[in-house]
């Protein structure tokens, strides 16, 4: 039996934290936030069943998918922050780059430590711009980050004439990409702790609450006291700063600096971060779904190329993935 509380809404009769538990449970997507790591186990165990023999479930196969993950976790960890500001950043492979372009520069001339902090520098840079645009001038952040998406490649492509830029630093490479502790690589060690500081941005930062505030309901936000102008600008900024990070993580691995680097990198983030549990209408992210969403992509083309298919497929299956997801968020944002 129900009984009406002081709001007017329907009371269960329980007690008041375990209705606040419900209630939270619903926001966040109910079962739908758990259907993420269902996909994750389903993939995993038909991979390991069709692929057995050619090697799937070999541990150097498993530190590769792990490795191709990586910048992509990286990046999804960012966006998630930007779609759950209900902004969307189509710069972040550019950025991607820039970045490992702007660090194979400085860390030949400067050392390691001052190479990555510029390449964060410039990234940052590039996030506060798309911020100040979209939220000064009132441009959608689609419009804006497509056209800083030109202008950054197109930089990207002049740096040093379509040519690769090779870094000599065996303190950079070990660090971020070439490098590990004992049989882990440092990938996997940076897509744990920056998917750590992102969900505990998230969930345990009031800048994170105002990040969700501001997405779910921007006029509510401003209402109750939020800089929602702030909260986008800074949402646009993490993002770049992760597709920067993610920059010198591929440059760490590759040893190089490329203006191609990350080009085709945009779709999967997005589809990573959708099918993670992120609304793409704002006001719901999940950093860890986020993650989990990279390593599905990076699984999903491993197991492809596995099975003999080209590029060309692991592309339709990429922008399959991209339609369900976001026909999921629309059926939600409708529900809600």
């Amino acid at each position: 039996m129900t009984r009406r509380s002081i709001h007017g809404k329907a009371s269960t009769g329980l007690p008041s934290p375990v209705e606040a538990w419900i209630d939270r449970y619903k926001h966040d997507g109910g079962l739908r936030r758990f259907v993420v790591y269902f996909a994750f186990a389903l993939i995993l165990v038909t991979f390991s069943i069709i692929l057995h023999d050619d090697g799937f479930l070999s541990s150097s196969n498993l530190l590769n998918i792990g490795r191709q993950a990586a910048p992509i976790a990286v990046m999804a960890v960012g966006m998630a922050f930007a779609l759950a500001a209900r902004e969307i950043d189509l710069s972040v492979g550019s950025v991607v780059a820039l970045s490992s372009l702007v660090a194979a520069e400085m860390v030949g001339n400067y050392g390691f430590l001052i190479g990555v902090l510029v390449a964060l520098a410039a990234s940052v840079l590039v996030g506060l711009v798309n911020g100040l645009i979209t939220v000064k001038v009132r441009i959608p952040s689609f419009l804006v980050t497509l056209g800083m998406l030109g202008i950054i490649s197109g930089i990207a492509r002049n740096w040093n004439d379509l040519q690769s830029l090779p870094i000599r630093n065996d303190r950079f490479s070990g660090l971020f990409g070439a490098g590990g502790l004992g049989p882990v690589s440092s990938l996997l060690i940076w897509i744990i702790v920056v998917g750590g500081l992102g969900h505990f941005a998230l969930h345990h930062l009031r800048w994170g609450r105002h990040v969700l505030s501001t997405g779910a309901d921007r006029d509510a936000a401003n209402a109750v006291g939020i800089n929602t102008a702030r909260v986008k600008i800074s949402a646009l900024v993490a993002s770049a700063t992760a597709a920067g990070f993610a920059g010198v993580l591929l440059a760490g691995r590759l040893s190089i600096g490329r203006h191609d680097l990350g080009e085709d990198y945009l779709l999967t983030v997005i589809a990573a971060v959708v099918i993670g549990g992120t609304n793409l209408f704002g006001g719901r992210a999940s950093v860890i779904g986020a993650v989990t969403g990279a390593l599905i992509m990076a699984m999903l083309n491993n197991g492809l190329i596995l099975m003999g298919l080209e590029v060309a497929d692991q592309r339709i299956a990429r922008g399959v993935i991209i339609i369900l997801a976001v026909a999921l968020s629309m059926r939600e944002a409708k529900e809600s």
